[in-house]
């Protein structure tokens, strides 16, 4: 065993199987000047970066309000309380940035139709009020 190693060992935490598709909660603890909290962030892994070692990070992603957010943890970073799995989803690729693509069109998608029908309301209402005239 190397130095660092060694060194680093008492670090690692104990997590669960974590795979890119997988939908997972993470519990981070959060400053807020001397209060502190706990937040949860539920999204989908896209990516699993830096091996098993002290530095491996995954980035987590998830729309919020019709808006795409992504977050990267540390696994092993001490201000992660916990890690949840909620779904596994197998997957044919080991990086799903093209999600990215994919919500964004979505996103475009269901804009659109809600315009369209924003549209269609108030046309309806000066018909009716044409008729009660």
């Amino acid at each position: 065993m190397h130095t660092i190693d060694a060194f680093v060992a008492h670090d690692l935490k104990e997590l669960p199987a974590i795979r890119s598709g997988d939908i997972i909660r993470v519990s981070q603890k959060i400053r807020e000047g001397e209060k502190e909290r706990v937040q949860a962030f539920e999204g989908l892994v896209i990516a699993r970066k830096h091996g098993r070692g002290i530095s491996a990070t995954i980035t987590v992603r998830k729309t919020s309000n019709g808006i795409g957010v992504e977050r990267i943890f540390p696994l092993h970073s001490p201000t992660i309380q916990k890690i949840d799995v909620l779904k596994h989803s197998k997957t044919r690729r080991a990086k799903l940035y093209f999600i990215r693509d994919k919500a964004a069109k979505e996103a475009r998608r269901n804009l659109r139709s809600q315009a369209v029908a924003q549209t269609a309301e108030p046309a309806a209402g000066r018909e009716a009020e044409k008729a009660a005239a």
